[in-house]
């Protein structure tokens, strides 16, 4: 058996996993806002169960919930949830969204995903992997339909997708009456093109705060930014 990936308050296994813990789900985790003290979360697309995790660590939620299609994924969320210091709090479904948005009555004041998105087919021999990778398996449509009948009135969605990605996500998004709150553009290093883009959607229109966060200033320099936001997770920061 692997070893876990440990972070400061819980570890994570993933041998079972297709996507591994990346830099793309620590960002989520610890950008997405819980200011407004959200009482029920959920996570899409749990994969690991990394993203609920570092919510149950930050957050003073009753639930936290996680969806997760994938059998092996699911199995390991559910293990990594048990052997944190919140599982009583944390559970995770065996469901796809649509399933799942059927069948729930609940609805959450934070939602968060990271989602497959990889628009173009790939294939690196591994079926698990490449579902996990591209958006056929939730396509952005589904996904920000999905969160916008499980979201409540005042409720936030807060997601991570390529940056070219992000007019046609936000177009899509307002045909759900789901409008930008807070976008911060993600740059690997100083020189680099803009990578990601953080986003986080509410059902009001109104003028979004943008900024941005680059992660390295050189290979394993961080620059303090990206430290002070990841500084409660990682061992070494």
């Amino acid at each position: 058996m692997k070893k876990p990936f440990k972070f400061k308050q819980f570890s994570i296994h993933q041998d079972q996993c297709a996507m591994k813990i990346g830099t793309d789900g620590v960002l989520l985790g610890a950008w997405a806002s819980v200011a407004e003290d959200p009482y029920a979360i959920l996570d899409i697309g749990a994969g690991t169960g990394l993203i609920a995790l570092m919510l149950a660590q930050r957050a003073n939620a009753s639930t936290i919930d996680a969806i997760e299609i994938d059998e092996k994924a699911y199995e390991q969320c559910v293990e990594n949830f048990e052997s944190s210091p919140w599982g009583d709090l944390l559970f995770c479904y065996h469901a796809g969204l649509d399933e799942f948005v059927d069948e729930i009555e609940e609805q959450y004041e934070l939602i968060v995903s990271n989602p497959p998105f990889y628009t173009e087919e790939v294939s690196s021999g591994n079926t698990s992997r490449d579902m996990a990778r591209q958006n056929q398996s939730l396509p952005f449509e589904e996904l920000l339909d999905g969160a916008s009948r499980l979201l409540t009135d005042q409720g936030l969605f807060a997601t991570i997708i390529p940056h070219k990605e992000e007019v046609a996500f936000l177009k899509i998004a307002a045909s759900y009456n789901l409008f930008p709150k807070r976008i911060t553009h993600v740059k690997g290093s100083p020189t680099s093109e803009i990578k990601r883009s953080l986003l986080e959607l509410h059902f009001q229109e109104s003028q979004p705060t943008i900024d941005s966060l680059t992660i390295e200033l050189e290979r394993h320099q961080y620059t303090q930014e990206y430290i002070d936001l990841t500084r409660e997770f990682y061992l070494k920061m």
